[in-house]
């Protein structure tokens, strides 16, 4: 009898063990899905009169209403280079209107982003900076389960 406690008592730990890995897990991968989705960014050779400033990534619900998951990713950049030309640049890699999307950024905090706030640590000293960004996607149960989507 004591032998049966205790075997029940170590398949009940182990239970619990794996269920709070698996809980402890669901923001690391979707932080990761957003770091790859930034990464991706980060890839793309940089046009002429550009240099690369700094990478940011962020899983949460970012914009809009309702709930789920949004993925960003992207760098900021110095560019000598126009709005218009670094847009015209990214598109030729773009497969969809969700990836390589060119904006001026004009502060630390990206300002489109509705919920919470994503913030970079450069400086933004004039108008010659830009983000280059892009939504990524999970369609695995980690983009359900995850509570920064809700």
């Amino acid at each position: 009898m004591k032998k049966a406690v205790f075997i029940m008592a170590v398949i009940m730990a182990v239970m619990a063990a794996a269920l709070a890995l698996f809980a402890l897990s669901i923001p690391i991968v979707n932080d990761r899905v957003a770091v790859k989705t930034a990464e991706s960014v980060k890839n793309i050779e940089l046009p002429y009169n550009t240099e690369y400033i700094e990478t940011f990534s962020e899983a949460a619900k970012l914009v809009g209403n309702g709930n789920g998951m949004q993925y960003l990713g992207g760098i900021l950049i110095k560019s000598g280079l126009s709005l218009d030309e670094l847009q015209r640049y990214y598109a030729q890699f773009a497969e969809n209107e969700w990836e390589y999307i060119v904006e001026r950024q004009t502060g630390q905090e990206i300002g489109f982003v509705e919920h919470g706030s994503v913030r970079l640590s450069a400086e933004i000293e004039d108008d010659t900076y830009f983000i280059v960004y892009s939504w990524g996607s999970n369609n695995s149960v980690f983009s359900i389960l995850d509570i920064r989507g809700h």
